[in-house]
């Protein structure tokens, strides 16, 4: 565990402020869900709950068949890093940042779909390769995450079949949030 040298006293309610900076750099805004953990040596650990991450074997399935069904890598996302992929290395993005650009498709609550004079999207931080859709995935009214195909490296865009699929992948993993 890092320290951070910041300390902080509960009041008479039992809250405790985190930081901005923590906050800022955690990613965690107002509304987010925290796990609480406890561990044997009296600590108390606080961590981002994802709900998407709770549907990680789904999530990979998913992600296989859909990049198995297309030839586009896919990776699957909550709203801080990647979760799931498939035609793509694990290695190179599982457990990575997304970026900024992917942030705010997510929180407009948009679809992206690269076309030939569309703003090209790099989603996850780190790594080279561009977005050819992204689909928010959107339960009970809350955004979980994202669903990300990946452009080929001939750089074509995406057809209309991928990505109907990408959206139809996106609401069935939705659904699966408020079951």
């Amino acid at each position: 565990m890092k320290a951070t040298g910041i300390v902080r006293r509960i009041d008479d309610l039992g809250r405790v402020v985190i930081p901005k900076e923590i906050r800022r750099t955690m990613r965690i805004r107002e509304g987010d869900p925290l796990e609480i953990y406890t561990d044997t040596d009296g600590e108390v650990i606080f961590k981002k709950y994802s709900p998407i991450g709770e549907l990680s074997s789904i999530t990979a399935q998913y992600a296989d068949v859909l990049a198995r069904g297309t030839g586009l890598a896919v990776v699957i996302t909550d709203r801080d890093s990647v979760i799931a992929c498939a035609g793509i290395s694990k290695k190179e993005v599982l457990d990575r940042r997304i970026s900024q650009s992917l942030e705010s498709i997510m929180e407009k609550r948009e679809n992206y779909v690269c076309c030939v004079d569309s703003e090209r999207i790099r989603p996850i931080e780190g790594v080279d390769k561009e977005a050819a859709v992204v689909c928010p995935i959107i339960g009970g009214g809350d955004i979980s995450g994202a669903l990300v195909m990946l452009l080929n490296d001939n750089g074509s865009c995406p057809t209309q079949t991928e990505t109907k699929l990408a959206q139809i992948a996106a609401s069935f993993l939705g659904k699966q949030m408020e079951e």
